[in-house]
């Protein structure tokens, strides 16, 4: 979940509506046995999918800028070997695209940035110059602008091993670590993700170190300067980051120690219990070299924590080397928990119980970042990790209620009234839901040079939203003055075309097949012109095999929206969203015959294609589980209606 990652503008393009089919044309609805059996081989799929302990976790797939990062801070704090560059560099070169370049998703577009750091990473393996597959990259970094169009992180990167003047890059203080909570650009306007990244990164800034590497990039440069926006704020940030260079250059000395010392302070409280920062690369990495940078020891606690957590998230096999941004686990075990459940497994199923205990077991019972804004709300609900527990949002703890009323353990009662507590309390003022924080909604901060890297804010989604909606109306709540403002930020965040915008994963299917059921849960009669409006739009983007699918470009060009290659996921939301609706139409038997049609032998299904969505426009996700606990969910409940 990177918030580093940034993708090269791309002209608007028309898709190509003869890549959104795959296998045979639909038929005539599939026989209810033949959906009963792909059912039991899935549910028996993810079963033996389970740990010993209960949870479940699939890969976390993202792009090679992950490894190529590790490789590069292994190098700036001198523990990279020769093994794990090898490894890596196997790994990044079978990710790369017959035209040089590397994409931040599957069969998407060339991303500047990422083929630049992928370029490096391998230079750094050994790679030469004048090798095919580096001369052709080489050549699309040039044409795409050079190392002067890539994103600001991209030249922070280099400018740590002296490819890029620390002059030429925007100012960030690390005197913003004191700004009060109430005062414009303080580090909990940032979202979480962006605040943890952004106040080790001021550190970094600030020092300006440069640990040179053993070559140069001069096959990566144009000459031509940065790119600098134009409009009114623009001219007024770049103002003041004029201002900023002049003051980093003569900082008040005892404000500038101070400001180093209390960022130290700000870091190393927010290490996590297995060593991360928030359970994701991007402030892991930062916040490794700052403290290094501060006098922190490789052997210091906090830095070996920190490195020998990396370990945690590596994953080897023969194609080499790759660090996961992220893990999974609590948010894959309970989408399984209640895939299982609508699969037909009993509440008491050992699976379940199982299952349950684990989740329980992570319930966060401390405060967070989350109580800067909710400093009198008690405690209750889960993160997305293993040890992440002073960010719980209100994304997996929907679904870790959802998931618990569908198991018969003795102990769930009371996590989940902490919960529902914790998540009635987590509204923002507008009555939707962000995933992290409440009332993030501060976009001065994206206005910043230093922001060229995607979403930095986490206002209310309607994926979010819609989750907590169906969560509470589970608890009896959905006559609750909460879940009401709910229902009507998500009735006014309906498109004009009937569908919703997909914050956390791929796109408009994913936001309409999460509203719809919300919606029904609350009471929206499913005659009303909201969930007609969304019928009819998913309708309208099926694609002619029987599923759905919706490109990441979508995020970027409207021609995309709702098209895209038919994938599994994609699929059985839109099958979620449509039973809900009461719909028992040829659509549904449609997209019921594809998953039946493209089911493998073991009960799984293929998916290259991503539909996690980490930051609309930048980053993506590939959620190895996605593919299966979703169609175990909309297979159930077709099997469910159709039964009398």
């Amino acid at each position: 979940m990177s918030p580093t990652q940034a993708t090269t503008t791309q002209k608007t393009t028309t898709p190509d509506t003869t890549r959104t089919t795959t296998g045979a044309p639909p038929a005539a609805a599939p026989r209810t046995e033949d959906v009963a059996a792909a059912l039991h081989r899935a549910r028996d799929h993810l079963l033996d999918l389970q740990s010993p302990e209960g949870w479940w976790k699939g890969e976390l797939q993202t792009n090679v800028t992950m490894d190529a990062e590790d490789l590069l801070l292994r190098e700036f704090l001198g523990v990279r070997t020769a093994d794990d560059t090898a490894e890596a560099a196997r790994w990044i070169r079978s990710q790369q695209r017959a035209d040089g370049t590397w994409a931040n998703f599957h069969d998407g577009p060339p991303d500047l940035s990422t083929t630049i750091e992928a370029y490096v990473a391998l230079r750094l393996a050994g790679d030469p110059v004048d090798a095919e597959h580096m001369r052709r990259a080489a050549a699309y970094v040039r044409d795409a602008g050079g190392i002067e169009a890539s994103r600001v992180f991209t030249r922070i990167w280099l400018a740590l091993f002296g490819q890029w003047s620390w002059d030429d890059l925007p100012v960030m203080p690390p005197e913003m670590v004191f700004l009060p909570s109430w005062f414009p650009l303080n580090v909990y306007d940032w979202a979480c993700w962006a605040r943890q990244t952004i106040v080790p990164l001021t550190v970094v800034c600030a020092l300006r170190p440069v640990r040179p590497l053993p070559f140069d990039l001069p096959e990566l440069r144009t000459g031509r300067r940065p790119r600098r926006a134009k409009d009114a704020w623009g001219h007024a940030f770049g103002a003041l980051d004029r201002a900023l260079h002049v003051y980093q250059r003569r900082p008040v000395r005892t404000l500038r120690t101070a400001a180093l010392r209390r960022a130290a302070e700000w870091i190393v409280a927010r290490q996590e219990a297995d060593g991360s920062w928030g359970g994701i690369q991007p402030p892991w990495v930062y916040s490794l070299m700052a403290l290094n940078l501060l006098g922190y020891d490789l052997e210091h606690p906090v830095m070996r924590r920190g490195l020998d957590g990396l370990d945690r998230f590596t994953v080897r096999d023969e194609t080499g080397r790759r660090l996961e941004a992220c893990q999974s686990p609590v948010w894959d075990t309970v989408l399984a928990v209640t895939a299982l459940a609508d699969a037909g497994l009993p509440a008491d199923h050992p699976a379940l119980l199982r299952a349950a205990g684990w989740v329980l077991d992570e319930e966060v019972r401390g405060p967070g970042d989350w109580s800067v804004r909710r400093p009198f709300l008690p405690p209750g609900g889960w993160a997305f990790e293993f040890d992440n527990d002073i960010y719980p949002d209100t994304d997996d703890t929907a679904e870790a209620i959802l998931a618990l009323r569908r198991t018969a353990h003795p102990d769930a009662g009371p996590a989940i009234r902490r919960a529902v507590r914790w998540l009635t309390g987590m509204a923002s003022r507008d009555g939707g839901y962000g995933a992290f924080d409440a009332d993030n909604t501060r976009v001065l901060c994206a206005r910043l040079p230093f922001c060229d890297f995607g979403a930095v804010i986490d206002p209310p989604s309607a994926d979010v939203t819609a989750h907590v909606v169906e969560a509470l109306c589970g608890e009896g709540l959905a006559g609750s003055r909460v879940v009401r403002r709910a229902v009507v930020w998500l009735l006014n965040a309906q498109e004009p075309d009937g569908s919703w915008f997909g914050r956390w994963g791929a796109n408009h299917v994913y936001g309409t097949g999460s509203v719809v059921p919300a919606l029904v849960a609350a009471g929206v009669r499913r005659d009303r012109p909201a969930i007609r409006r969304a019928v009819a739009w998913l309708e309208a983007h099926q694609n002619p095999d029987g599923g759905w699918g919706e490109d990441m470009r979508s995020y970027d060009d409207p021609a995309w929206i709702g098209r895209g290659v038919s994938t599994p996921s994609q699929t059985a939301w839109a099958l979620l969203a449509l039973l809900a609706a009461g719909e028992r139409s040829a659509a549904v038997d449609g997209g019921v015959g594809w998953l039946v049609r493209n089911q493998r032998e073991d009960g799984t299904w293929d998916e290259d294609h991503f539909t996690g969505t980490g930051f609309p426009g930048d980053f993506y996700i590939n959620y190895h589980l996605y593919r299966l606990v979703f169609p175990v969910s909309a297979l159930g409940r077709y099997l469910e209606e159709a039964m009398p």
